[in-house]
């Protein structure tokens, strides 16, 4: 059974017919579905109510509204046929009529077995047989002669064609060969050759790839015939990302400026499919038809009612946690509005991604689902920020000798976050209680987790520190401290080459707002082995010892 429908409700329509219908009725909508790919133009659009009419004779109650174009409908019907008649399992010899096999077909039409393969994508279609025993491609006369009569000149472009002949490969060979050892690129030998011979560039480079592959020591282009690499596609995709030209990338990896925007395309279907899209499912979603429901779900949320005092702000706060409370917090309705928003953006991109096809994927589907996550995170965000005096609060709560407030307002904004994602807001409750039981429940297990760690490694002199006087800094002293620290790192930073940087800054999460990562992450964003990037931390941090030491910048153990 064939898996590259263009369309997923025909692929599902497949399924069903090949599952239920018996044997019988599976020929007929053959019959019927070939004889319909021979009147669809490709520029027209069928609706799939139409085209399941005319195979089964039935209107589907699935799918109202829902257009094909008249290529993707060509093509996936000529699938159908493949894959119905497969599924009846018709003998060679049981079939009303002559049938040609790929090999009759070429020395029918004078052309070479992949001309066939390729008219295929112009409405030439298939069936399949058992011919002894085995199921075997073949194509019935009838389609034969329709598909000749509707496309005479592709035909006699066809026939026109002829065979590389022994002596013309070695003269492409040996010309190629020069070229090369010129410094051209593969894509710029096979036009420049493409010019010279007549030919076309696919059949240039279709020769000189095979001459490769056969002779592998004698390759022109060695090292440029085997698939590329996941760690290479991913090093061409960021740096594609980073502004560098198709044709630069073409020339520096020895491939097709096509090829570059497949492997592209490629890359960004897996990292899409990688989105975390898990969203908390609601009836309403489902019953969403119109654009005037989904405007209601996605439009601003009510109006914000003025406050009649501002917002108390608890005391000893720095000034970057006091300035939490200068965001309003959400009213009843604009939580629930929010919530509801956030949900069914990450239900529409996952239903997009569920039709993304990742070995063919299409930059509108992939651009629609990025658009969607991007409003999804960013309604999240404003949850998120409308609730983060929350977090100072019970932090304040739960602060104790030898506590760390800081570090109980990090862990909360990360217990936080996981209750956004995590809210139902269809059950009625307020997301504040929601959130406060998680926060509260993540400290319960943090804080005495804390405590044992501090009681194992308890030195002998803990008596004496009991005892010594408290010479801690207020909390301007402390912020002070660490303004004064960032400045220092800030300094002897710009003293790293630019790819140091990033990786200084990526592996401690010096970046605000960013988490620290491991080697392989790292390595993923440059497009570089995690060995690779452990090298240049090293020689990053070697350099950043020697800097400290010149400026007399101590760091506390």
């Amino acid at each position: 059974m064939h898996h590259d429908y263009l369309c997923p409700a025909l692929r599902e329509f497949r399924d069903q017919q090949v599952r239920f219908a018996p044997r019988q009725k599976k020929l007929e909508q053959a019959d019927r579905a070939e004889r319909l790919v021979h009147e669809l133009q490709p520029d027209r659009t069928y609706t799939y109510e139409y085209l399941c009419f005319r195979i089964t004779r039935f209107r589907p109650s699935r799918y109202p509204g829902l257009r094909i174009s008249g290529a993707d409908a060509r093509h996936d019907l000529a699938l159908l046929v493949e894959d119905l008649t497969e599924a009846a399992r018709v003998p060679v010899e049981e079939f009303g009529e002559r049938v040609l096999t790929i090999e009759e077909m070429s020395r029918y039409f004078q052309v070479c077995p992949k001309t066939i393969w390729r008219w295929r994508r112009f409405g030439l279609v298939g069936r399949r047989f058992i011919v002894q025993g085995r199921r075997r491609v073949g194509f019935a006369e009838s389609a034969v002669r329709r598909f000749s009569e509707q496309n005479e000149e592709l035909v006699r472009r066809g026939a026109r064609f002829r065979q590389i002949t022994v002596e013309e490969r070695r003269m492409i060979v040996e010309r190629a060969r020069e070229l090369a050892l010129m410094g051209k690129n593969p894509s710029e030998v096979a036009r420049r050759l493409s010019r010279e011979t007549g030919r076309s560039v696919e059949t240039i480079r279709y020769t000189l790839k095979q001459f490769d592959r056969e002779n592998p020591d004698l390759a022109i282009f060695p090292g440029q015939t085997g698939p590329l690499s996941e760690e290479t596609k991913r090093q061409i995709y960021q740096q594609f990302l980073r502004g560098e030209s198709a044709e630069s990338l073409a020339r520096q990896y020895g491939r097709t400026k096509s090829t570059i925007y497949r492997i592209v395309a490629e890359v960004r279907a897996k990292r899409i499919l990688e989105l975390p899209l898990d969203y908390i499912p609601n009836d309403v979603f489902d019953k969403i038809k119109t654009e005037a429901q989904e405007r209601e779900i996605l439009g601003p949320p009510p109006p914000v009612p003025q406050p009649t005092r501002p917002p108390r702000v608890p005391s000893g706060l720095p000034p970057y946690l006091a300035s939490l409370y200068e965001v309003p917090l959400l009213t009843r309705e604009q939580e629930v509005h929010l919530f509801r928003k956030m949900n069914y953006l990450k239900y529409k991109a996952s239903k997009l991604r569920s039709k993304l096809d990742p070995s063919r994927p299409k930059a509108k589907v992939m651009d629609q689902i990025e658009a969607l996550y991007e409003q999804a995170v960013a309604t999240k965000n404003e949850i998120v920020s409308a609730n983060l005096r929350l977090v100072v609060s019970i932090a304040k709560r739960h602060v104790g000798p030898g506590a760390n407030f800081f570090e109980l307002v990090s862990d909360g904004n990360i217990s936080l976050i996981r209750a956004v994602e995590k809210f139902d807001y269809s059950r009625g409750n307020k997301f504040s209680t929601y959130a406060s039981w998680a926060i509260m429940k993540n400290f319960a297990r943090t804080i005495p987790d804390e405590h044992r760690h501090r009681e194992r490694f308890r030195t002998s002199q803990t008596e004496m520190f009991n005892v010594t006087e408290d010479v801690r800094s207020d909390q301007y002293e402390q912020e002070s401290a660490q303004m004064l620290r960032e400045s220092q790192i800030e300094r002897i930073l710009l003293r790293l080459a630019p790819r140091e940087q990033q990786v200084i800054i990526s592996r401690f999460g010096l970046a605000q707002g960013r988490e620290p990562l491991t080697l392989k992450q790292v390595g993923a964003e440059l497009g570089v082995t995690k060995e690779r990037v452990r090298q240049i931390e090293a020689r990053a941090l070697s350099k950043l010892r020697k800097a400290a030491e010149e400026e007399q910048i101590e760091f506390a153990d």
